[in-house]
């Protein structure tokens, strides 16, 4: 090609290879940062007090919900304060509106009867009456809110008024001359005038207010944390973050209800855990540095964990890091069986071999912690260290001594989320039994796996304002999906496997379709879709008579009656064509419903409805040639005329090689190369050629084998040399699926040989021995010279390029 048409070509490749990038981003899905990687080991295990802080290596907080409301809290304070019930200052300081604010701004003793019936019985509100310092802190608080709340709007940003902030700050200074000995006031008059100039970006006089009037004030009172946090600010701003990051830490420790805000501070100061620690106090402060810190690692960090226990032993913080540790376990050590979901490692076996080592080496560190947690028993729940040894010699497969420190705990004595991960970790430990065939009995899990089902399907109901769901989903759906269905596929019962598959799935009692897409998830459907045959489907509809109550069996069979019998006979008849059984294929399509339809692809970008016609002959696979709505075929009446031709070949011998060239087609073009894969598979990827058969089905789909038998049998039933040219020129397309086979897959993420494999396959597919036929036996054909023109393989092999 001329540079012209080199430019042409590059930037139409550039445009659409482009193209497909933002359009793969803008529709693919988004991972689960709760749900990315197989865990049993629930996180919550240890309790919520530090849950926010929970192992999740996509997401920078677990959630980012305090734990502790500060309503709650600062209502208690006031109500300490005035001696009134809690519940009144909330409804009033936080639940009032603009025009109650008004009212209360001018209230007196005198006029408290002015006001209305609901106000006038709160007890806050009369205690305000009596109180005109603790009223009128009120009103001047309630006046600094719209300008310390101001919502940030990047598409409008308005400028902070900063006059009035600094005027505010000067009142509030003014006001707490007022209140003299009255520390609980004077540390909140402190706090306005602190965040007015600390909004204000006046730093300076805001580092100056906290050094006069509150660093030296005897409380422990919300204010002052409050307002520690607010200096903090000032001091990372003034050019020292290290500072702040301790002082964060500090807010961290002794404000519960602005422990993730201080967090967050902290980590934005972008300071390392050597440069704070130098600052720390004492082992208390030290911890909760060193805490900090390792919450937020995504990596290894059982050296944080041993500098906490060695300081503050009986702090919750360590559960939480501790059960990081083993989420961050599982997570490089609980490898994916590959029939749930799609997960890339790689296939360098003995790279696989040496980090396994590595990450088993870190569980036995881990684990020895745990025991001496146990065994120290100064932590508040030893049970914990239990546990965890427990689970990690299971995740280890040493099962063994999993079971012995199981038996040092009694489930009934433990806590519900202990016994909870107690039946989890017992039920792991007996599911492995089922391999070793005949020797343990599997009704035996009955029971646990109906306890694990009810505890799934419990609603979870947030008590801090968040959710992240029931963590019973996922263990349950990995026990089956991930656990029990794969060693089913290793004993080759692959029946079992599908109902393990389906029971794995949630499916909300709710759903009121059966259809296979409502009460399937994407990963079972395409596991029933593409890995059951024809036999493991005769022995799927033997199930749907009941089974013996309490059974194995029977829990397994319950989720399969709840589907659709029509979506059921619609796989199990393509099943039968994907073995060429035509008659048995035609008999479950006569069960389905009179309104089932048959799946027609769409082509999006065309907006292109792709029907299928398996009898086309096609010199080029692409584009793809389809056919009208007219002319269509489904996989019923497909069935109906493959059927027809198979006793035609026998009743009709004259015409047998006719016959077997259009099955042949017919069988052709429902593999991935030809127009009507639809009528034996569910799916089409443009990226499924460089993978390697792995479906039941695969021999036709993508190796055309039984196209390839098909087509000698036409040839050799007849003697009409355009005839055999053409089938000759098919057998030759057929042989490219063999020789095509995987020689450009490849599961790195890089590949440096990959443009000798190009190389490689461009050689397979000149290098066609039934080329080669061609060549010698028909190129006096009419039908040799079509091909010769419209293929460029051919071509290329006639030129002896």
């Amino acid at each position: 090609m001329n540079w012209k048409k080199s430019l042409i070509f590059c930037a139409s490749f550039l445009t659409v290879f482009f193209g497909e990038i933002v359009v793969n981003i803008a529709c693919g899905g988004e991972i689960d940062p709760y749900d990315y990687y197989i865990s049993y080991f629930h996180n919550d295990v240890q309790g919520q007090d530090y849950d926010q802080f929970n192992f999740s290596e996509w997401e920078y907080l677990y959630h980012d919900q305090e734990n502790v409301n500060e309503y709650d809290l600062n209502s208690a304070e006031w109500a300490n304060y005035l001696k009134v019930k809690k519940q009144d200052v909330q409804q009033i300081m936080y639940e009032s509106d603009s025009a109650t604010n008004v009212l209360l701004a001018n209230l007196t003793n005198k006029n408290l009867k002015q006001l209305p019936q609901t106000l006038q019985q709160n007890a806050f509100v009369k205690a305000l009456a009596k109180n005109k310092q603790a009223l009128t802190y009120f009103a001047f608080a309630k006046s600094c809110e719209p300008l310390a709340t101001v919502s940030y709007d990047p598409w409008n940003p308005v400028q902070r008024d900063t006059v009035q902030m600094n005027n505010k700050a000067q009142e509030a200074l003014l006001l707490l001359a007022q209140v003299k000995k009255d520390t609980f006031l004077k540390l909140r008059y402190a706090y306005q005038a602190l965040r007015m100039y600390h909004y204000a970006e006046n730093y300076e006089a805001c580092k100056t207010v906290y050094k006069q009037y509150v660093e030296t004030l005897p409380s422990t009172d919300l204010a002052k944390g409050w307002s520690m946090a607010v200096y903090a600010g000032s001091v990372r701003y003034s050019g020292n973050p290290t500072e702040a990051a301790y002082l964060f830490s500090k807010v961290f420790n002794s404000n519960p209800e602005r422990k993730v805000q201080a967090y967050k501070n902290f980590h934005y100061t972008s300071t390392t855990t050597e440069q704070v620690l130098p600052l720390a106090k004492n082992d208390e402060e030290r911890a909760h540095i060193w805490a900090i810190t390792s919450f937020g690692n995504p990596e290894y960090d059982l050296h944080a964990l041993e500098k906490v226990y060695a300081s503050i032993p009986t702090s919750l913080m360590n559960g939480t890091l501790l059960v990081r540790e083993v989420n961050k376990l599982e997570k490089n050590l609980n490898r994916p069986s590959g029939l749930a979901k799609n997960y890339y490692y790689g296939d360098d076996q003995q790279q696989k071999d040496n980090i396994r080592k590595v990450n088993l080496q870190q569980l036995e560190l881990t684990k020895a912690f745990a025991l001496k947690l146990a065994n120290e028993k100064k932590y508040p729940e030893p049970e914990l260290g239990i546990m965890t040894a427990a689970y990690l010699n299971w995740l280890k497969n040493d099962d063994r001594a999993a079971a012995e420190l199981l038996k040092q705990l009694n489930p009934s004595q433990l806590k519900p989320r202990y016994n909870n991960q107690y039946q989890i970790i017992n039920l792991l430990i007996n599911a492995k039994k089922i391999k070793r065939a005949g020797t343990f009995n599997v009704d035996e899990l009955v029971p646990t796996l109906k306890w694990l089902d009810e505890k799934r399907k419990e609603i979870q109901v947030p008590t801090d304002g968040y959710s992240v769901g029931n963590r019973f989903v996922s263990t349950t759906r990995n026990f089956y999906q991930e656990l029990l269905a794969p060693t089913y596929m290793k004993m080759g019962d692959t029946a079992r496997a599908a109902l393990l598959m389906l029971k794995g799935d949630l499916i909300p009692d709710s759903t009121k379709s059966n259809g296979f897409s409502s009460r399937m998830s994407w990963t079972t459907l395409e596991f029933w879709q593409n890995y059951l045959s024809s036999a493991t489907l005769e022995q799927l509809e033997k199930r749907w008579v009941k089974s013996g109550e309490g059974s194995f069996d029977a829990l397994l069979n319950d989720d399969l009656r709840k589907l659709s019998q029509s979506d059921f006979y619609e796989l199990f008849g393509t099943a039968y064509l994907r073995d060429h059984q035509y008659q048995r294929a035609v008999r479950c399509f006569e069960k389905l419903e009179a309104t089932h339809k048959f799946k027609t692809p769409e082509n999006w970008y065309q907006e292109v409805t792709m029907y299928a016609n398996p009898f086309l002959t096609t010199i080029k696979d692409y584009p793809k040639q389809f056919t009208s709505k007219g002319e269509t075929y489904n996989k019923k009446t497909f069935a109906k005329e493959m059927l027809r031709l198979e006793k035609l070949v026998l009743s009709d011998k004259k015409n047998a090689a006719q016959y077997y060239f259009k099955m042949a087609n017919g069988v052709y073009q429902t593999g991935y190369f030809g127009n009507s894969w639809i009528l034996i598979s569910y799916g089409w990827s443009s990226y499924a050629v460089n993978e390697k058969p792995i479906y039941v089905y695969d021999n036709d789909y993508k190796l055309a084998q039984t196209a390839k038998k098909w087509y000698l049998k036409a040839r050799s039933l007849s003697k009409d040399p355009e005839f055999r040219a053409q089938c000759t020129f098919m057998l030759a397309k057929c042989e490219q699926k063999r020789k095509a086979n995987g020689v450009l897959s490849s599961s790195k993420w890089y590949d440096i040989d990959y443009s000798n494999r190009i190389n490689q396959l461009y050689h397979s597919n000149r290098n066609n021995i039934y080329f080669a036929e061609l060549k010698q036996q028909y190129a006096n054909t009419a039908y040799f010279k079509k091909a010769t023109n419209a293929c460029s393989y051919l071509s290329d092999f006639i030129a002896g390029k």
